[in-house]
C-alpha cells in the first residue's frame, strides 16, 4: 500500500468496533504506542521492535514502540512520541501524526492508545538496549492482508481468549500489537 491510498482510505474511514477488545475486571492502566508508518519503493512498511530479552514483562516480544502514560505526559500523542524517542531514537513530529485508532484493552490491563504516523527515516535508530533487542520494519500489506490474520485461543484466569497471531519470516507479530494491526486493517476496509 503506498502513502496516498493510506491517507484517502485513513482519512475517509468511519469510526469501527474493534475486532479485538477484551475485557478487564478492574482498573486499566492507560498506555500509548506508535504506529510509525514509512515510505520504501514497495510501499509503507511498518516499524517495530523486538522487545529485550532480560524485560520482566513481554520480554522478547514484537511491538511498537510505547508505553504506559506518566504523569508529566500531555496526551497520548505526548505519550507515543517520548517513549519512542526514548525506546529507538526516533523523533516524529506533530506534524507526521494522521490520527489514531480506537483504544484497545490488554489481557494484562493495560487500555493502549495507538497513535499513528507517516514519517521518513532519516538515520540509524538509537536503540535502547535496556528495552529493545532490535528493531525492524514489516511491509504494511502483509501485515494488514486478512489470510495472514490468524488466531489461537489461550486460557488466563479461567477465561479462554482468541488471541491474534500474524507470521512473518521467522517471527510472529501476536497478541496487542496483532490486535491493533487488524483493527487497523478494519478501519481501512480491508477486512470485515
Amino acid at each position: 500500500m503506498i502513502k496516498e491510498e493510506f491517507l484517502h482510505r485513513f482519512t475517509l474511514a468511519p469510526r469501527i468496533q474493534p475486532v479485538q477488545e477484551f475485557s478487564f475486571t478492574g482498573e486499566t492502566r492507560p498506555a500509548s504506542v506508535l504506529i510509525t508508518l514509512h515510505e520504501t519503493a514497495q510501499g509503507l512498511e511498518v516499524v517495530l521492535t523486538k522487545r529485550a530479552a532480560h524485560l520482566r514483562h513481554h520480554a522478547g516480544q514484537i511491538s511498537f514502540p510505547g508505553g504506559k502514560v506518566e504523569p508529566t505526559d500531555l496526551s497520548h500523542q505526548h505519550t507515543a512520541l517520548r517513549e519512542t524517542f526514548e525506546e529507538i531514537g526516533l523523533s516524529v513530529g506533530a506534524d507526521d501524526i494522521v490520527g489514531e485508532l480506537p483504544t484497545f484493552t490488554t489481557i494484562t490491563g493495560f487500555s493502549v492508545t495507538p497513535i499513528v504516523a507517516i514519517t521518513q527515516l532519516t538515520g540509524p535508530f538509537v536503540i535502547d538496549k535496556g528495552e529493545v533487542a532490535e528493531v525492524f520494519s514489516i511491509p504494511l500489506g502483509h501485515l494488514l492482508a486478512p489470510h495472514n490474520h490468524l488466531f489461537h485461543t489461550v486460557t488466563r484466569h479461567n477465561t479462554t481468549y482468541e488471541v491474534y497471531f500474524i507470521p512473518w519470516q521467522n517471527t510472529y507479530v501476536w497478541g496487542a500489537t496483532a490486535g491493533m494491526l487488524i483493527n487497523l486493517a478494519k478501519l481501512l476496509g480491508l477486512r470485515d
